[in-house]
Order: structure tokens, then sequence, then C-alpha cells
């Protein structure tokens, strides 16, 4: 369910982290499941989800590491486990900015 005053807070938080990778080649801002997300060369790698929390790509044993750490939990939708996804929480905003960082790089390297 859209949660519009979360998504907002949300927003707060990742615009002014976006603005740095908006600024690098071949990174810029496109759709993901409904929402806008930061993507390098058309792959998101970083979004705020409908419940106003950053979604992360990332790699799958970094996401198994994360998983449940405080302001962290692995992505599910429609009751399926995301591999890949990680879910941070707004009420952890210190966490987002290395967190993007590290997505950013994991997607850049897959990314041709």
């Amino acid at each position: 369910m859209l949660d519009a005053a979360a998504m907002e807070r949300a927003h707060a938080i990742l615009d002014p982290i976006a603005q740095e990778y908006l600024a690098m080649p071949d990174v810029d801002i496109g759709a993901m499941f409904g929402s806008e997300g930061l993507r390098v060369r058309g792959k998101v790698f970083a979004f705020v989800s409908f419940q106003g929390s950053l979604a992360l790509k990332l790699p799958e044993a970094r996401v198994d590491e994360l998983d449940a750490a405080a302001g962290t939990a692995r992505m599910v939708m429609r009751e399926r486990s995301m591999r890949e996804w990680l879910i941070v929480s707004p009420d952890a905003p210190d966490r987002w900015a290395p967190l993007v960082a590290e997505a950013y790089v994991f997607v850049d390297s897959i990314t041709p």
C-alpha cells in the first residue's frame, strides 16, 4: 500500500544523496517497480519503495549479511524474497548514503 507521507520523508533523505550520482556519467532517474529510482546505464540501483523505505540492489551475499540487521531487511515482493534487493528503514538515515554507494558500485560493475 502506498504511504505518501512516508515516501515524502524518504525522498527528503534520498534526494540530496541522489544529486551526487546524477552528476556522474551514465546515471539518471528511471522507473522501477512503479517508483522512480537511480539508474546506471539503464539499470536501477536505488529507489524509494511505496512504504517509504530505501530499496537497493546489492550482491546476494551482502544482502544475506545485512538481512535483519538494525534497520535493514531483504526485500519481499508478493511473498517472494528478492535475492539481490535490500530495504533500509527511513529510521536509519545514516545508513542510506554508504549503502547507495555500495549499490552504485555493484550495479555499475555488472551493467555493460
